[in-house]
């Protein structure tokens, strides 16, 4: 498998998605803006939003696709078939209870995540109802997530990244042609969810058929508990669970802390989120995606150097896009934060406030990104307790920091607390490989930091300077120069930092790699 063309094709439909991403989140900001009901919504979106990346996709993926793998690899498809059949039916029925209970508990469930909602009783009510309706999500979640793992393990990887292409479009619909006629608009951002989730269920199914791995569900879940590789892989979803729950629970606290904060926090936070996820998409995910089936196959192999090779050529990608991404982050927020979302009802104190949050989230990107690369080096070793561990001291950490920096930053000292603590969390990682002789760094990486260092200080040079000379937030500067000027100003930065590599002898057919 030539890992460059896997990776651009994943980071392609992964750039699509993100795109209709940034496109919805445009819809949404000048639609509703930052006010009360759109922290309603983040609230109730991150509910179901943080049982799925708990349940489904974050511990079940960590704790499947290494076990699936080895199935594949050295027990053949029947006994593969079968394992995914009793996944599948465990899962599913474990997701339904989790519906059903989360549904009944759901104002409680939001009352502890947004205490400061509940001085305003309409929006609290808007985020239970919305809630409520989203929640079946996370069940739709599960599946998608265990015909990822499937697909993947396949090295099927375009529909699977493709698929949240289609919640963003139920987003985009939603916002354009339901939310108009509603009473409360808001709500219709709800209904976008569910239909997204059940959209994404659909195109897998097809794939699924294709390789002879569409799952069987029993509602018997007893078939499933008995099978040997159900066990194994509920075994490792234990600590995958609180790996996965330190960073979430860590999420549910600094949703807590914004709520307590003026109106419109939450949402801007939001807003940050969006712009940061498409870096640490782009890269992060779409890397860990294709690394995790292949670090797991070189495991099975006990191919201890092509497994090394693998995690070093990883983390010189990610260095080489990453960190002139948290460049731009933190150079150009207020013109990013103005051209995507100024429109409407999203003002210039929002404009602000959210390039605030985008200037602290550049601080850690390179951490954020490196952690999803470093992860799955454990992961495919199906050593999910060291992860653990450094999770947990990491969230606490985080929580530490916030008390420091909330008072002095307000919103935007959340979003440093996650960038400090995801820098904490990768080199955390990175030393325990390194301890264990897992990773074995390959010989350059001394002048390759100098030559990228060296680049991103003229890429920062351009980008402040041509930046300056253009007014971001007048009221009178029209979106489409805006539009303009940031298209200008990021050709300047992407020539400046790719030609300077050039200039200093950088090659970039070095990344060219086929997996054994």
């Amino acid at each position: 498998m030539n890992l460059h063309k896997t990776l651009a094709t994943v980071s392609g439909m992964t750039m699509l998605s993100r795109v209709a991403g940034l496109i919805r989140e445009i819809l949404f900001a000048r639609a509703f803006g930052a006010s009360a009901y759109t922290d309603a919504f983040n609230i109730a979106f991150r509910i179901p939003n943080l049982l799925r990346r708990l349940f489904a996709e974050g511990a079940f993926s960590q704790a499947f696709v290494p076990i699936l793998g080895e199935y594949k690899n050295q027990k053949g498809d029947a006994a593969t078939k079968e394992l995914v059949d009793h996944v599948a039916t465990v899962l599913s029925l474990a997701m339904l209870a989790t519906c059903i209970i989360g549904i009944l508990a759901t104002p409680v469930l939001v009352y502890f995540l947004a205490t400061g909602l509940k001085d305003n009783q309409d929006a609290f009510h808007a985020s239970v109802v919305m809630t409520r309706i989203m929640f079946p999500y996370i069940g739709f979640m599960s599946f998608v997530a265990l015909a990822g793992g499937i697909l993947n393990t396949w090295r099927e990887f375009k529909i699977p990244a493709f698929t949240s292409v289609l919640l963003n479009l139920a987003f985009i619909v939603a916002s354009l042609f339901v939310a108009p006629y509603l009473q409360q608009p808001i709500y219709a951002m709800a209904f976008a969810v569910l239909v997204g989730g059940i959209l994404q269920v659909a195109i897998q199914v097809p794939a699924l058929r294709k390789i002879g791995m569409l799952p069987r569900i029993s509602l018997n879940p007893m078939i499933g508990l008995r099978d040997v590789g159900v066990q194994r892989v509920l075994k490792k979803m234990g600590p995958a669970v609180f790996a996965v729950s330190a960073a979430q629970i860590s999420l549910m606290i600094n949703t807590n802390i914004a709520s307590r904060l003026e109106h419109g926090s939450v949402s801007w936070l939001s807003y940050g989120d969006r712009l940061m996820e498409f870096p640490t998409a782009l890269l992060g995910v779409a890397l860990g995606t294709i690394l995790l089936p292949s670090l797991s196959k070189a495991n099975a192999d006990n191919d201890r150097a092509e497994y090394s090779s693998l995690l070093d050529w990883g983390l010189r990608l990610t260095f080489l896009l990453a960190l002139p991404s948290a460049v731009g982050l933190a150079t150009l927020s207020i013109p990013l934060t103005s051209t995507l979302f100024q429109h409407g009802k999203f003002d210039a104190n929002s404009v602000t406030m959210t390039s605030k949050i985008l200037i602290a989230y550049g601080v850690g990107l390179i951490g954020l990104i490196v952690v999803k690369i470093l992860a799955p080096g454990f992961y495919a070793k199906q050593d999910i307790r060291t992860p653990v561990k450094i999770a947990i001291g990491v969230l606490l950490a985080t929580q530490a920091m916030n008390y420091l920096f909330v008072p002095i930053f307000k919103v935007a000292g959340l979003a440093l607390s996650i960038s400090i603590g995801a820098c904490l969390n990768a080199g955390f990682l990175l030393w325990s490989l390194l301890r264990r002789q897992i990773y074995k760094p390959e010989k350059g990486w001394g002048l390759y930091l100098v030559r990228l260092v060296g680049a991103l200080f003229l890429m920062a040079a351009v980008a402040l300077w041509s930046a300056g000379q253009f007014d971001w937030t007048g009221p009178h500067t029209s979106s489409l120069a805006r539009t303009g000027a940031l298209l200008v100003v990021m050709a300047a930065c992407g020539a400046t930092y790719f030609g300077a590599l050039l200039i200093m002898g950088f090659r970039f057919r070095e990344f060219i790699r086929v997996a054994r």
